[in-house]
Order: structure tokens, then sequence, then C-alpha cells
């Protein structure tokens, strides 16, 4: 994917990453986390389009009424149906495997170099063993 990440972003109008801490996630639940975090990547992405660019119509992975102005295209599988969604999770996961490695530099037992922060055996006992 990271081979990927330099084609997507330069040949991308515009791209932008959100981003909900955990403390925030266990407050809001996961799913209004992901829609925050969806709505921040699109804000993001306006931020840096040229001139009066307007993006009317968004195509989203599963995920419903998001909190933006613009028509939005909830697709099931859509990182396999719309090059679009695949684009813009090959761009979620280097930004979040880049931040997980800063992370494992940063604390280097909890191993998030290799789990990513995903729920793994190996993460459940370090957050047991080290908080």
């Amino acid at each position: 994917m990271e081979k990927l990440y330099p084609l997507i972003t330069g040949g991308a109008t515009a791209f932008g990453t959100g981003w909900v801490f955990q403390k925030e996630i266990d407050e809001i639940n996961i799913l209004q986390a992901t829609k925050k975090a969806f709505a921040e990547a699109y804000r993001n992405a306006l931020a840096h389009c040229p001139g009066d660019y307007v993006c009317s119509d968004v195509f989203v992975d599963a995920v419903k009424e998001l909190d933006i102005p613009a028509v939005q295209h909830s697709l099931i599988h859509g990182d396999a149906l719309c090059y679009s969604i695949a684009a813009a999770s090959i761009l979620a996961k280097v930004f979040r495997d880049r931040l997980m490695r800063e992370y494992d530099s940063q604390y280097p037992e909890y191993g998030f170099a290799r789990h990513k922060g995903y729920g793994t055996k190996a993460h459940i006992e370090a957050l047991k063993k080290y908080g």
C-alpha cells in the first residue's frame, strides 16, 4: 500500500484524513467516531482543493448520514466497488500504519508496528501488562 500512496496523492484533486482519539471513541462510540473522522477528512480535503472547487457528491464505505454538505452515496463493500473509496481506504491505512510506527518508536513495549493497534492477543496482553 505504501507504493500506491504517492500515486493516489499525486493524482488526486485533493485528499484529507480525519482522526479521532481513543478517549473520544469511548465517549461517543465507534460509529459516531467513524462519522466524525470521515467528516473531518472531507473538510480537510476541501481545504486543499484548488480555487472554488465544490464537491457535491461523496462516496462512502457503508456509513450513512455524515455531517457534511454533500450528497452521500453509501456503498456496502464500497472499497471493492468504487475506486474513490478504495483509494481513500489505502490512504487511511497508510496514514494509520505510519502513525503506529511512530508510536512504536515512542512506546516499543506495545508492539504497535506489528499489530497497528488492532485488538490482537499481543496487543491485549501489552495493555494488561503496561496499562
